[in-house]
């Protein structure tokens, strides 16, 4: 750990409503509420000073302030959970934050540290991680988004289709070493965060539903570092039947 990763703020963006899944931070997960879990990961993190839940919802306000966590109201017409992490910014002070998505759940707090550590190092302004893919069914999953990098480990570019297209294989089937999921995490210098949530939203950030977008399109760059420890993602009622 780094002497300057004490200053990373993790914030946690939670909204209630949800087309597909309304009310999903507080569905349970075994004896705690979703958002637990994730909260719980998050302040294990030797690199994390403080964790905080941005939501719009006093529900979820008062779930977290009843296991002992830290939440606010951030107010304001949000596209994004990395807009809403960025009205946390602006409200809070702090050098480094760390968008981690309320339904992305580490298994261990080193999912955290193998992006908090080489991206304070780094000097990047914006960077996430990636897992490779071993899943055939992931690979072509629209919910499961996947990442290309170049050579140095920046961002080409993020898809929910199945990418790279590998076109004499007509299997369609997943290549270890090539085909990577990009987990739902971020972390950003505090300027980096307030000049992205201050650009419009991109052609391509539209059409995919992937915030991550509007940094590439208007050239933005995303460094992104592998990692081998698992996470569990809840999109829908019918995965909460598969992680409990």
């Amino acid at each position: 750990m780094t002497d300057t990763a004490a200053s990373v703020m993790v914030v946690i963006p939670a909204r209630f409503g949800s087309s597909r899944f309304p009310g999903k931070p507080l569905v349970m997960l075994g004896q705690k509420p979703m958002i637990q879990h994730v909260y719980e990961q998050a302040a294990a993190c030797p690199g994390v000073k403080e964790v905080l839940v941005a939501t719009d919802d006093e529900r979820i306000r008062q779930a977290v302030i009843g296991f002992g966590g830290r939440a606010a109201l951030i107010g304001g017409d949000f596209r994004t959970g990395t807009d809403r992490v960025a009205g946390a910014a602006r409200k809070f002070g702090g050098d480094y934050f760390l968008n981690l998505q309320g339904d992305e759940i580490p298994l261990q707090p080193d999912l955290l540290s193998d992006l908090i550590e080489p991206f304070i190092k780094s000097g990047a302004g914006m960077g996430t991680l990636k897992r490779t893919i071993d899943s055939t069914d992931d690979l072509h999953n629209p919910s499961v988004v996947k990442v290309v990098t170049d050579l140095a480990g920046n961002a080409l570019y993020f898809s929910r289709a199945p990418i790279p297209l590998v076109r004499d294989d007509s299997s369609g089937q997943a290549i270890g070493g090539l085909h990577y999921i990009h987990l739902g995490l971020y972390i950003f210098r505090r300027d980096t965060l307030l000049k992205l949530a201050a650009l419009p939203t991109g052609r391509l950030e539209d059409a995919e539903k992937l915030e991550q977008l509007r940094a590439l399109e208007h050239g933005i760059p995303i460094r992104v570092w592998e990692t081998k420890h698992a996470s569990l993602r809840v999109d829908t009622p019918e995965d909460v039947g598969q992680v409990t």
